[in-house]
């Protein structure tokens, strides 16, 4: 058995890169993997964060912004194609992501990028502004082995992450992580031409010279499924919305609005993704449809397309109120996207 091993992803899918992430760390033995990948327009949250806390997923939705949750901690990330993202696996005890911190050091010492480690799990570099962010890194050990994942920032589009990691004024108490937002900058600050080949190889030159080896990449394509044990199931969960939104901590979401015909305050308890509770307060004159919607939402998953139908089948039942509930539908739906 080879000592080492190299993955390329030569995929930009989000899903498809965690899945052949976790496939790959379940069925490792005892090698030391290296796995570089990219993804293109996607929002990355830890695996205990709440998507509707963290993301502004309305102008996600609009914008086709995919929405992925990996299996390690951390906070929300934006990713482009001017992101480079790594992974080191080991099993234990030799896993030590000193180890691989100090792999992505050397490779950007390689390229006349003085880094280093700094607090949060994060590498910063000098630049003309003072010391910036440059990458972030999470991780997940299990008994017998653990990784060590991460991203570079090449040429990201900044100005993006506020328009996904910023969620809509919305009155939520969460359970979830709120993200540490840190000053970041790209590394075509410090050297204008880089790119994710050239980053790529100074990484595997680091990583071979490390453990003295040299191993031909295996490239994961998604052209076909990778021969890899459970990656259709694998990459089924990843790519689901129970495991993207459903998976979020429980929270609570409080709504309120003023039409010509009353206000209304909605409170919804949501838990797994589902509405466990909704409770609805209003000076309407009408208020009897607004008490059952607040009945039908319980166990609606807290998604648009479905509270959207509950909110049609009410207006269905009450169709001289047709005119205020469809206001209030649109509303509502346009609030938890």
């Amino acid at each position: 058995m080879k000592p080492i091993r190299l993955l390329l992803s030569d995929s930009y899918d989000p899903w498809f890169n965690l899945a052949v992430e976790d496939c790959i760390f379940r069925q490792m033995t005892s090698q030391r993997i290296l796995f570089l990948w990219r993804n293109a327009e996607t929002v990355v949250i830890g695996q205990a964060q709440n998507p509707w806390k963290e993301c502004n997923t309305r102008r996600m939705e609009q914008d086709g912004i995919r929405l992925a949750r990996r299996s390690s901690g951390g906070g929300a990330v934006f990713h482009d194609l001017g992101n480079t993202c790594f992974t080191f696996m080991a099993g234990k005890p030799e896993y030590d992501k000193s180890v691989s911190t100090a792999i992505i050091l050397n490779a950007l010492n390689a390229l006349g990028v003085n880094a280093s480690a700094s607090g949060r799990n994060d590498l910063v570099a000098q630049t003309a502004d003072g010391e910036r962010k440059i990458s972030g890194s999470a991780y997940k050990e299990t008994p017998d082995r653990g990784f060590h994942h991460g991203t570079l920032l090449l040429s990201a589009d900044l100005s993006r992450l506020a328009d996904y990691l910023n969620p809509d004024p919305k009155k939520l108490q969460a359970k979830g992580i709120t993200s540490v937002r840190s000053r970041v900058a790209n590394l075509n600050e410090l050297i204008p031409e880089i790119n994710h080949q050239q980053v790529c190889d100074a990484i595997i030159d680091s990583f071979f010279d490390w453990y003295g080896v040299e191993v031909e990449p295996e490239i994961i394509s998604p052209d076909v499924f990778p021969d890899l044990p459970g990656f259709e199931a694998q990459f089924a969960k990843q790519s689901s919305w129970e495991w993207n939104f459903g998976k979020a901590p429980a929270f609570s979401h409080l709504l309120n609005e003023r039409f010509v015909w009353g206000g209304v305050d909605i409170h919804f308890d949501v838990v797994k993704g589902h509405i466990s509770r909704a409770q609805v307060f209003t000076d309407s004159l009408q208020p009897a449809p607004l008490n059952e919607l607040a009945v039908e939402l319980v166990d609606t998953p807290y998604r648009p397309a479905e509270v959207e139908q509950v909110c049609q089948n009410i207006i269905q039942r009450h169709p001289a109120l047709k005119t205020e509930l469809s206001q209030l539908q649109q509303w509502l739906v346009s609030c938890i996207q």
